[in-house]
C-alpha cells in the first residue's frame, strides 16, 4: 500500500509539472479550440503581406510578428505575396482554414479603393475577413526626382513637358490621392502604376517618373538624404518632421486620404482563438520596443477594435466614391 501511495503521488506530482511547463510556454494550453479540441496555436502563425518587403506595410508585419512571437510562443514567419494592391494574397488567406494559424495584414485602400478600379469579381471585401484589430495610419507625401527640377506644386502646374507619375498600384491610397490632387489643380500626366512604395520609390530616385505619392514613413529616409525632394504632404497638418512642406489643404485642395492597417484571419474564426489573437495583438501594441517602432517610422498608432475597422472602412468607401464620382476619376486606367 505504501509503495502504491507513493507511485500516485509521484504521477500527480509529474502531471502538474508538465501542465506548469506547458504554461510557461507561450500561454498555448489556454488558448485552445474548443471546438477543434487542439491547442491554440498548433504550431508557426503565418501573416501574409501582400506587398513587396521593405516598404511600411511589410515592416509594419514585421514588428506585430516579433512581438506576437514572444507572446504566443511560436515562430511567427512573414510571407510576402505581392500583386494587385494585396488582392491575391488575401483572397489566398481568406480561402485558408479558419483556425488562427494564417493571418492577412491588410491595407485600408484594398478594401476602400481597390473595388472603385476593378471589377465586381476582383475586388476584395470584409465578408470572408475576421478583423482581428487596427495597428497604425500612415500619411502619403508627393516627392519629385531631383532631376525633375520641381520644387513646389506650382513647378508641376506650370510644367509644359510630357509628366510621369508613379503610383504603389492601381486602386491604392496613393493613386487616389496623387489623382484627386491633379483633377483639382488641373495637372495632366501619365500614371505609372507599381506594386508598392517601394519600387515607387526606387523609380523616383532613377529618375524613371517625374514625381509619385509615397507614404511618408518610407519617403522620409529619402527626403533627408537629398534623393527626392517633397512637394505636399496629404495630412490635415504638416508633419513634425516634415515642418517646411505645405499640405495640399494648405495650398487650397482638399485630399483627405491616408493608409490604415488592419490584421485579419479567414472568416469564422472559433471565438477563444480570435480572442486569443486579440489579446496577443494588444501585448504587442503596448510593448515599448512597437511604440518605438511606429515613432521611428513615422507612424501614427490607430488602435482600434476589428468591428471599427469595419465600420470606419466601409465609411471611407463611400466617401471616396463620391470624391471619384465628383471630379470623374478612373482609377482603372482606362
Amino acid at each position: 500500500m505504501k509503495a502504491s501511495s507513493t507511485r500516485r503521488t509521484l504521477i500527480t506530482t509529474t502531471a502538474a509539472a508538465g501542465v506548469l511547463a506547458l504554461s510557461a510556454c507561450g500561454g498555448n494550453v489556454a488558448g485552445g479550440s474548443a471546438e477543434s479540441g487542439e491547442a491554440f496555436p498548433s504550431g508557426p502563425v503565418t501573416i501574409t503581406v501582400g506587398q513587396d518587403a521593405g516598404g511600411s506595410t511589410d515592416r509594419i508585419a514585421r514588428a506585430v510578428a516579433e512581438g506576437m512571437a514572444e507572446d504566443l510562443g511560436v515562430a511567427v514567419p512573414v510571407v510576402n505575396k505581392a500583386g494587385a494592391n494585396g488582392a491575391l494574397a488575401t483572397k489566398e488567406v481568406a480561402a485558408m482554414e479558419a483556425d488562427g494559424q494564417n493571418l492577412i495584414l491588410l491595407n485600408a485602400s484594398l478594401i476602400t479603393i481597390t473595388p472603385l478600379a476593378v471589377g465586381e469579381d476582383e475586388a476584395v471585401n470584409l465578408d470572408n475577413l475576421d478583423v482581428i484589430a487596427g495597428l497604425s495610419q500612415d500619411d502619403y507625401v508627393l516627392v519629385a526626382s531631383p532631376e525633375s527640377g520641381f520644387e513646389t506644386l506650382a513647378d508641376i502646374q506650370e510644367n509644359t513637358e510630357e509628366l510621369n507619375f508613379g503610383t504603389t498600384g492601381v486602386g491604392t491610397g496613393s493613386q487616389l490621392a496623387q489623382a484627386v490632387l491633379f483633377a483639382q489643380a488641373e495637372i495632366d500626366g501619365t500614371a505609372v502604376p507599381f506594386d508598392s512604395g517601394s519600387p515607387a520609390l526606387t523609380a523616383v530616385m532613377g529618375d524613371q517618373v517625374d514625381v509619385a505619392t509615397i507614404q511618408l514613413g518610407e519617403a522620409l529616409p529619402q527626403i533627408e538624404a537629398g534623393t527626392v525632394t517633397p512637394i505636399v504632404t496629404f495630412a490635415e497638418e504638416r508633419p513634425e518632421f516634415l515642418p517646411d512642406t505645405p499640405t495640399a489643404i494648405e495650398e487650397g485642395y482638399e485630399v483627405p486620404v491616408s493608409q490604415y492597417r488592419a490584421l485579419a484571419a479567414p472568416k469564422g474564426l472559433p471565438e477563444d482563438v480570435k480572442e486569443r489573437l486579440i489579446e496577443s495583438v494588444q501585448s504587442v501594441r503596448d510593448s515599448e520596443t512597437y511604440q518605438e517602432f511606429n515613432q521611428q517610422n513615422i507612424l501614427t498608432p490607430w488602435e482600434v477594435t476589428g468591428e471599427e475597422v469595419v465600420e470606419e472602412w466601409n465609411a471611407l468607401a463611400e466617401q471616396y466614391k463620391a470624391l471619384v464620382e465628383e471630379y470623374d476619376i478612373s482609377l482603372s486606367g482606362e
